[in-house]
């Protein structure tokens, strides 16, 4: 597996924490959670945009 493929494994992972994060946030009514997994939306977007390249 490269690097390219490691990026992809590493983002999907992140979105998953990340939306589950974010559901977990919005049950319980917390906004650090949310915000937390609104941050790791936003890296993996990073990520997504530097593994094309």
């Amino acid at each position: 597996m490269d690097i390219k493929h490691m990026k992809i494994a590493l983002t999907t992972i992140l979105g998953l924490i990340a939306l589950w994060m974010i559901y977990l946030g919005v049950k319980a009514d917390l906004l650090p959670p949310v915000l937390t997994g609104l941050g790791f939306l936003v890296i993996g977007a990073l990520l997504m945009l530097r593994a094309k390249k």
